[in-house]
């Protein structure tokens, strides 16, 4: 029954705010009896700088592996080389990760130069492939940046995951698929999307209101994550934590 830890949007930008957030985030999980990985669902950064992933990569320090998709506001040659130690490329960031009792696919929906995501025919044939590869038994998360659906947020709606339709096709005729896993709206919300759960992690750098909360936002908002417990029926369970 395994365990994940989910962070988004820790947003690094050489600031001490940024460092000082995250490393409750990062204390948290340390202090968990339980955590088989942690799934960070994008803009690990704010402006692509490799001083930033430096930052990033000093501070994200886990007993677990860590997973992560490119955001909006992340470089994907940067992030390669500055914070996985690999060399600079600029095709899509994807990765599968093959856990006790369940996969992990993560998929790259950034656009270079776009604040609006989209996953490329190349990532979605990735996702086919590995999921006919992944044991039968094991059910299968996808994790990526920006929610396929609009949340109810004026500023984040207009620049989400478009071309949404072939990976709801996808999930559809896929009962593997229990949840998928993402980030970019700064606020911890649950939907649907194909039918499956759509889990979305909080900003571990800051909060957005939805339209319809009075206005104003706390100076300070707390730091929070979601935690994903997957059963033996493949049945995902979320709790949100402010850190």
């Amino acid at each position: 029954m395994p365990v994940l830890a989910h962070i988004s949007d820790t947003h690094f930008d050489g600031g001490e705010r940024s460092v000082e957030r995250a490393r409750r985030a990062v204390d948290y999980i340390a202090r968990m009896r339980t955590v088989d990985a942690v799934v960070h669902t994008g803009d690990v950064v704010d402006k692509g700088a490799p001083e930033e992933y430096a930052q990033a990569r000093e501070t994200l320090r886990f007993d677990v592996p860590m997973m992560v998709c490119p955001g909006n506001h992340d470089a994907r040659e940067a992030m390669r080389e500055h914070l996985f130690g690999e060399a600079p490329d600029g095709g899509p960031v994807d990765g599968v990760h093959r856990l006790p009792g369940a996969t992990v696919i993560t998929c790259d929906t950034s656009v270079p130069g776009q604040p609006w995501g989209r996953l490329e025919d190349d990532t979605l044939d990735m996702v086919e492939s590995e999921l006919r590869r992944a044991p039968d038994t094991d059910p299968v998360l996808l994790a990526f940046h920006h929610p396929p659906v609009d949340l109810g947020s004026d500023y984040t709606d207009p620049i989400r995951q478009r071309g949404e339709q072939r990976l709801a096709e996808l999930v559809g005729r896929r009962p593997e698929v229990v949840a998928m896993l993402c980030g970019h709206v700064h606020t911890a919300s649950v939907s649907t999307f194909a039918g499956r759960p759509l889990l979305v992690a909080p900003s571990v750098a800051s909060t957005l209101r939805t339209d319809w909360e009075p206005e104003g936002e706390e100076k300070d908002p707390p730091v929070m994550i979601a935690i994903h417990h997957i059963d033996d029926d493949g049945r995902v369970t979320t709790h949100y934590r402010a850190v």
